[in-house]
């Protein structure tokens, strides 16, 4: 039928850019804790080279995009790009002041925070979306519960991801309304911009030093732009055109497993066992919303499909 391969033609790229976001981020974690700078300084730089990669094309095949786009998508694009500054100003110094597993699982209760926000927007949330918030806040206590034994720098730690976790559902939430006009360059360009300009402020005040790292930091910083920056974010991005925000972020769940993994073999950082459980109940809960938001979507299009 015409209309199915035109759909599968459709959704082929879009699961191709999932992939490789999911791959590329998990990279992100154990990077950050393998280079040895702070971790706001590895942030700015992050989004500052992979901005000025974007500048080209931006201001060159792209520049009739900005000149011709709203006042109002340019301006959800700027404050993604002020969430995006905030998720990485909490999330990356929990990576270096605790564990990546936590860390890792702690941040992902973004499609948790995403849900509420879609509530408070007035979409109706079905019950198993409320029950998977539920898990997943019951996770995210235990596991960081489990941290209270370590030392106060870990359940600091554990509480900026959890915040990294609210700002990357508020960052997805305003470029999913950027990207109904702004295509994905675009986009991007205006988000690592905005971020870099903040982070490099907050760099200069806090007199965080900007340069004289080792080689291994720099390949590092890198590995950051190439990998979790230009194709894990903007693969994201991408996607944000063809499925929802909510989707994105609960796709995004299989970093956890990946970043602890990497972590464990490349940096010989073993998981806590404590926070085992309340990692797994986080992110169990957060697989129910997935089936329950998925649910709810497929019903709001045919209600006569069982369940």
């Amino acid at each position: 039928m015409p209309g199915m391969n035109e759909r599968s033609s459709t959704r082929l790229p879009t699961v191709l850019a999932l992939t490789v976001a999911v791959l590329a981020v998990s990279s992100s974690a154990p990077l950050i804790v393998f280079a040895a700078a702070p971790a706001l300084a590895i942030a700015f730089w992050r989004n500052a080279i992979a901005a000025a990669v974007l500048t080209p094309i931006t201001y060159g095949p792209r520049r009739s995009e900005i000149t011709g786009a709203s006042r109002r998508a340019k301006v959800f694009g700027v404050l993604a790009g002020v969430a995006l500054a905030a998720h990485f100003a909490t999330w990356m110094p929990s990576v270096q002041l605790g564990s990546v597993a936590t860390a890792s699982a702690l941040v992902a209760t973004q499609p948790v925070w995403q849900g509420l926000i879609a509530a408070a927007q007035g979409r109706r949330l079905p019950l198993a979306g409320w029950i998977g918030i539920g898990l997943a806040v019951a996770g995210a206590a235990w596991a960081t519960g489990a941290d209270f034994g370590v030392s106060t720098q870990a359940v600091f730690a554990d509480v900026l991801a959890l915040l990294g976790g609210v700002f990357a559902a508020v960052y997805t939430a305003l470029g999913e309304q950027a990207r109904t006009e702004l295509r994905t360059t675009t986009y991007t360009w205006i988000c690592y911009s905005v971020c870099a300009a903040i982070l490099l402020v907050v760099c200069l005040v806090a007199g965080l030093d900007l340069g004289g790292y080792d080689n291994r930091t720099w390949l590092a910083i890198l590995g950051l732009v190439v990998g979790a920056q230009l194709l894990g974010h903007s693969m994201f991005n991408y996607a944000l055109e063809h499925t929802s925000a909510t989707m994105v972020a609960v796709l995004g769940l299989i970093e956890v497993p990946g970043a602890a993994f990497l972590a464990w073999v490349w940096l010989d950082q073993q998981p806590r066992l404590a926070a085992l459980p309340g990692i797994a109940l986080l992110l169990a809960g957060v697989a129910v919303f997935l089936l329950g938001a998925t649910r709810a979507s497929r019903l709001a299009v045919d209600p006569a499909l069982p369940d």
